[in-house]
């Protein structure tokens, strides 16, 4: 392997990933300068309403800054460096700081760093549990942890964050003693497996997935629409909402809180052809319009709905958190006002790329195919696709 063509050094002032995404989160005015080549970038940055983004990759500072590479970095102060490991972004910030460019600091371990990001917020819901929602920024995952006395559930866990899910239950005075996916999961690699086989937390699968050939070698159980699992005294019932995915299901907590994984959003509705294709996405759509209307939209208004996913378009609750009611998701989405034939067509025509590595993502999911840790980051890097739209569809 050849040499770096740069010198890392050792005094660059630097940041913690989950320092910074703290400052964004309070909506901190910051600038952000990926040093990343631009086809890198396209699709997976850090961003945000708050943000100032510059795009120079670092090559373009091998011979020093330039008059051009120093007119094109974001106004906002401080600025942030940032690339894939967290290493020529350090070189960067070291060249603009002796080019006199006050205020820059590299991005621990840069977007692999960014990666290891998961922040918690408690939804705010009428309900005798406590429903936290869990939060990957570098993907806009989202996963929940229902809490009731002494037990904790948890929903669609990311296998990165395995070892947190099972802190948090214990922050709560509980023990994880059961993990369950809402669908066969296409943009990440699920923790269900993992907490089953190095924590020994009961793993549950929607018994409609199960059909899909799941071949896990640890023992799991299956939950069928209509069925719940307990936790405490709090019931969590199983509602199987097909569209997204042939076994989507979705769990409503105490009659209060629905967790509908990929099937509906705050902003947006599923993509529906990541199981069956292209040739398969009409009928699932129209499957997907079905489910809405029949199995979601009958439900009481005041419903919290807390999704699988977040976009950038996604705007936050009063509470910090992904979720908004039922009927609000509803009144500000004029999508699901179409009749079958026109929803179908709405959905399939602005559909994004598909996820980077999807059919290996399922594959590992159904238990076909084994993944490490590291493996398993790099096949899920980068942004989800999972939403039918690449714009929010509230407003349309």
């Amino acid at each position: 392997m050849s040499e770096k063509p740069f010198t890392i050094p050792d005094d660059v002032a630097t940041i913690e990933p989950t320092d910074l995404y703290d400052r964004l989160d309070a909506g901190e005015s910051v600038g952000v300068l990926d040093t990343r080549a631009p086809n890198s970038v396209d699709d997976w940055r850090i961003d945000g309403d708050s943000v100032d983004f510059a795009n120079v990759p670092y090559y373009d500072f091998l011979d020093g800054a330039s008059e051009s590479s120093l007119d094109e970095l974001p106004d906002a102060r401080p600025i942030y460096t940032v690339c894939a490991k967290g290493e020529s972004s350090k070189f960067v910030a070291d060249v603009l700081t002796q080019a006199g460019v006050d205020d820059v600091v590299a991005v621990e371990d840069g977007m692999q760093g960014w990666e290891t990001v998961l922040d918690s917020t408690e939804l705010s819901a009428d309900t005798d549990a406590t429903v936290v929602q869990f939060h990957r920024p570098s993907s806009g995952c989202l996963s929940y942890l229902v809490v009731d006395g002494e037990e904790a559930l948890v929903v669609d866990p990311l296998y990165a964050f395995a070892e947190e899910y099972v802190s948090a239950a214990r922050d709560y005075g509980a023990e994880l003693v059961a993990a369950v996916d809402t669908h066969v999961h296409a943009d990440h690699i699920s923790g269900v497996r993992r907490l089953a086989e190095e924590y020994g937390v009961r793993a549950v699968v929607p018994a409609a997935a199960e059909e899909r050939g799941i071949e896990y070698e640890t023992a799991y159980d299956t939950v069928a629409d209509g069925e719940a699992i307990h936790v405490g005294t709090v019931s969590v019932e199983a509602i199987h909402t097909p569209g997204h995915t042939s076994g989507m299901t979705s769990y409503l907590v105490d009659e209060a809180v629905l967790l509908t994984g990929d099937g509906l959003f705050v902003e947006s509705v599923a993509r529906p052809d990541l199981e069956g294709g292209d040739e398969g996405a009409p009928d699932a759509a129209g499957q997907l319009y079905d489910t809405l209307h029949d199995r979601i939209l009958s439900l009481p208004d005041e419903t919290l709905v807390a999704p699988g996913h977040a976009s950038d378009a996604a705007e936050t609750a009063g509470d910090g958190s992904y979720s908004d009611a039922l009927g609000d998701i509803a009144a500000s989405m004029p999508a699901l006002d179409r009749d079958r034939d026109s929803f179908v067509e709405f959905v399939l025509a602005d559909m994004p790329p598909r996820p980077d590595n999807y059919e290996d993502i399922i594959a590992a999911n159904l238990g076909h195919q084994r993944v490490d840790g590291d493996e398993a980051a790099e096949l899920e890097r980068g942004p989800n696709n999972c939403a039918a739209t690449t714009n929010a569809m509230t407003g349309q």
